[in-house]
Parts: structure tokens; sequence; C-alpha cells
């Protein structure tokens, strides 16, 4: 029996190499005779720096940045084994993880740490890159990364701005003379599993503004400012972002990816598939088994889970699905080809010690699921 284990992470509690690990220590529990193949993915938030450099053989490389409130911290990003395409989780300098809850404030955070990253990965020969981003702790419409790639953003006294989603509605002009001149020779792939787009009801300030810190007001305020950002920037480039969908992810930050580095927008759990070749280890397999921290109603939405079904499907392979948790709405997920699903906590617990418990209450769910297939295949 050949078996793909392809799980996301357990945000909070497992990576999605260690829930690959319990899951396979768990088929070894149930006594039957199987071939695994581990295949640790995401969907282009955490971990898909880890998943892509572990499945290409590549390397990590460590640099400085500043974090969301300008503080500067130890960061890094990868370089795929082909030794050129540079793989970057904008969390790494600005992630919401970063910053602790009494400080998280989008009117100040700022992408600058990222754009940071992408000059150090210039420095290294990199010139493909593949860029995540999930996680975000910003809403400043990509006005960070700019400024450290050379852009410069100017008020109306011909000075620049200062940082954050507040300090937009200063912005008077945008200059790209001194935009770092190899960016002409890169390649942007972005990896981004929303939709949303620049501004408006289901723009990034609405949608996600919360999530960061905004009070109701603040986004309002924060709306306006990356409106009257993305105008400014139709009247440099000729390019409208407004309500380009995708542009919202990342508090806007994939919008300013689109418009000033010509990157494109594709499905996280997509690339990721594509540079692990899942398609290929599915092929021929008789079950995947595949899992996250929670699953809802938004997991057949280009979530990890999702994407690997829709694979498994064209190949006519059942998937087993271990959560954590299981929301409302899941049901969507069976039209995807998936064919169980599973809590794996096995009797009453907190959330917190539920948590603690993630790895041995997998590695328990993954040994019962295989013991029952054992017996319906009698």
């Amino acid at each position: 029996m050949k078996i793909v284990i392809a799980p996301d992470s357990f945000k909070g509690s497992l990576s999605a190499k260690d829930a690959a690990a319990a899951i396979e220590r768990g088929i070894r529990k149930a006594g039957i005779e199987s071939d695994t193949i581990k295949m640790p993915m995401a969907d282009g938030g955490e971990g898909t720096m880890e998943c892509l450099i572990q499945a290409t053989s590549g390397t990590y490389i460590s640099c400085k940045a500043l974090d969301p409130l300008g503080r500067e911290i130890s960061s890094g990003y990868g370089i795929l084994g082909d030794g050129k395409t540079c793989v970057i989780e904008m969390a790494m300098a600005s992630g919401l993880y970063l910053v602790e809850e009494h400080e998280r404030n989008p009117m100040l955070t700022t992408t600058y740490g990222f754009g940071q990253l992408i000059v150090s990965a210039l420095d290294h020969g990199c010139r493909q890159f593949i860029l995540a981003l999930g996680g975000s702790a910003t809403n400043d419409g990509g006005a960070g990364m700019l400024q450290a790639l050379g852009v410069e953003l100017l008020d109306h006294t011909g000075k620049a701005i200062g940082f954050g989603g507040e300090a937009l509605s200063e912005l008077n002009a945008i200059t790209i003379d001194g935009m770092d001149a190899r960016l002409k020779d890169c390649d942007f792939l972005v990896a981004c599993d929303v939709d949303n787009p620049f501004i408006g009801e289901n723009g990034a300030s609405v949608v996600f503004g919360p999530q960061k810190g905004a009070t109701s007001e603040m986004v309002e305020q924060l709306d306006s400012n990356l409106e009257h950002f993305a105008d400014i920037i139709r009247q440099t480039l000729s390019i409208s972002i407004h309500h380009e969908p995708g542009a919202g992810a990342a508090g806007g930050l994939a919008g300013a990816i689109k418009a000033f580095l010509r990157g494109k927008l594709e499905s996280g759990v997509s690339i990721v598939s594509r540079f692990t070749r899942l398609d290929e280890a599915i092929a021929g397999a008789d079950l995947v088994i595949t899992g996250e921290g929670r699953i809802d109603s938004q997991t057949a939405r280009g979530k990890t889970l999702s994407g690997i079904a829709r694979l498994a499907q064209i190949h006519g392979v059942p998937v087993i699905v271990l959560a954590g948790s299981v929301g409302e709405g899941i049901e969507l997920l069976y039209e995807h080809g998936i064919m169980a699903i599973f809590s794996i906590v096995n009797r009453p617990m907190t959330l917190g010690e539920a948590m603690a418990a993630t790895e041995g209450l997998l590695e328990e769910a993954a040994e019962q699921v295989l013991r029952a297939m054992n017996v319906s295949h009698g």
C-alpha cells in the first residue's frame, strides 16, 4: 500500500514536517504493510519556505532586517536547490507573530524589512523569487517594501513619508528613479491564497485590518489611505490596482508587488505542489493523508487541503483529513475529492491541552484510521 502523507502545519502546535512524521508513526503502529512518502505542505503562509527548501535540498540564508515596528531582528530567506531561486516568507520580517498583542497597530507597522530581505537576496545573486505573503502584521500597501527597494514616497514638501498605513495620507508623489536597477532582471511569483482587492468592503483594510489590531476608525482611515496610495500609483505607472483580485493580500503588499515588480499571483498550494512534485507522488498511490489545525468552509477556497484533494481526485486517489478542529461547512470539501474528515481530539480537553498534545493525538488518529481501513479491506 502506497500512502502519501502531505499535511500542512498545525499552527501554534506542530510544523508540517513534524506532523508528517507523527502520521507516519501512527501508520507504522497500525501494522499495515505500506510504503510511505512524507511531503510536508504549505499554502503560501507559515512553513512555505521550509517546505520548498526541504523539497529541493536548498539552503537557508541568515540576515538582519527590520521588524514591523522598525526594530532590527535576525531574519532570513531560502535559496532553492537550483541555487538561483529565492523563497521569502514576508512574515519572517513583517509578520504578526513578531509583534506583541499590545503592540499591534497597522497604522504604524511596515513592510520595510520584507523589502530588505529582497535586497539581500539580490546581493546574493538571486533573480528568481517566490514570495509567500501569509501572516502579515501590516496594512501599508507594500509602501515599506518599496522604500527599501529605493522607491521614493514623497510628501507635498518633497520629503520622504514615514512608515505605516497612517503615513500614506501624506503621500503626494512617487519617484522610481532610484529603484534598484537589478529588479528589472527579476521574476516574482507571489504565493497568495486570497482574492481580496486592494480597497473596498472586501479589501485589505476592512477584511484583515481588525486581525492586526485596527479599530473600526482605523479601518476606515486605512482604506482611505490605500485608495489614495492606489490613485498615486495609477498616476505614476498608469496601472490601477484598486479592485484587482488578490491585490489586498498581506495588507495590500500584493498590489505593490504586482504594480512595481510585475509580480504574478498564484495559489500558494499550487506553487508548493509544483516544486515538491506532489502530483508525481500521488500518481499510483493508494491513499493520501493530509491535515491541519482547523478546517471549515474556508478550507475549500485555495487552502492546502483543497489543493491536495484536487490533485488526488485527478488520479482517483482517496484523501483522508486529520484536523485539530472541525468547523461548519466541511461538506464542501467532499465535493473536492476528500473521502473523510476526522478530528484528532479524542476526549474532552481545553484548546491549550489539545495544542500541547497535538503530536500524540495526530499519531493516534492516524493509527486508528489505518486500522479501520484495514478492517474494511478485510
